[in-house]
């Protein structure tokens, strides 16, 4: 959907986002289709035999769904086979179901829900930006832009049709947009998290700065941190962590960009055992 990023979407939503942000997806690929061979009779023939090959609920991982094209001569491979799932993703044949074992199984997507007619473009567009900035705000058009992979003026348009059910706060000399009522947090939230990589609070938005301060963005971003676990402080990215999935526990191993007291270093280990209680395993801390 966004950014041809893997997201989770609610049923009644899917079709018209792609409606509204396949095509973006599908031109800018444009640049990886032509190395690839991949013209649109082919494209084309390989979207309705993935497409047949799901008939009646069945559920095939990649390999599975390689013979298929490859039986009627189309090529799977290097990257081949990735944009032709892709592509048949986005014209809203197919779509990512239940992954075993990180192997990712396909399945037709189910055609819209009864009595939902399509979203015109423009309403589209508004929908989403009022979606975006009551669930991310506050935020700027530009933060927009870089979350939906939407042309800057279709996004600027989507925000000024949405922009009487927002609230305007200009900061620095930048223009924010929110929702004109924020709930407020609850007084047992913890102060420190354990957040995933590519985690909606630091992916949603390309000026980071409000939560990671400079001197940090260097030791974030090494090795593409962006897809790195990440952990916050109050608000605020002070360090990174991964884990180690062992038979009877869970290690976590943090490498923290600041030196933690003794309570903040009592809060790193409540966050652990907290993810350890979603594994169902014991976790502890491993320091470097």
């Amino acid at each position: 959907a966004m950014r041809g990023t893997l997201h989770f979407v609610a049923a009644e939503d899917v079709h018209w986002l792609l409606a509204l942000l396949a095509p973006r997806i599908i031109a800018k690929n444009q640049r990886r289709y032509r190395p690839l061979e991949l013209d649109e009779q082919t494209l084309g023939s390989s979207s309705a035999l993935l497409y047949g090959a799901l008939e009646g609920g069945k559920q095939l991982d990649r390999q599975a769904l390689r013979p298929v094209l490859e039986k009627e001569g189309i090529s799977t491979d290097g990257q081949r086979m990735f944009y032709m799932l892709q592509r048949a993703s986005l014209d809203g044949l197919i779509c990512q179901g239940v992954a075993e074992k990180n192997r990712p199984a396909f399945l037709r997507l189910a055609p819209p829900l009864e009595g939902i007619t399509p979203v015109p473009r423009e309403e589209a567009l508004a929908r989403l930006a009022l979606r975006y900035f009551t669930s991310r705000g506050p935020a700027t058009l530009d933060d927009f832009v870089w979350w939906t992979g939407l042309l800057v003026a279709d996004a600027r348009a989507g925000l000024e049709a949405a922009a009487s059910k927002l609230v305007q706060e200009t900061l620095a000399g930048k223009t924010y947009w929110l929702a004109d009522s924020m709930p407020a947090s609850p007084p047992s939230a913890p102060d420190l998290y354990l957040l995933p990589g590519f985690d909606e609070y630091l992916v949603s938005y390309r000026d980071r700065s409000a939560v990671l301060k400079e001197k940090y963005a260097a030791a974030w971003s090494r090795g593409k941190a962006m897809f790195s676990p990440s952990i916050i402080l109050r608000g605020q990215v002070i360090g990174l962590w991964k884990r180690t999935i062992k038979d009877h526990l869970v290690e976590i191993t943090p490498e923290l960009f600041i030196d933690l007291t003794a309570g903040k270093f009592r809060a790193l280990e409540e966050a652990a055992q907290a993810y350890g209680r979603f594994l169902g395993k014991p976790a502890v801390i491993k320091l470097q």
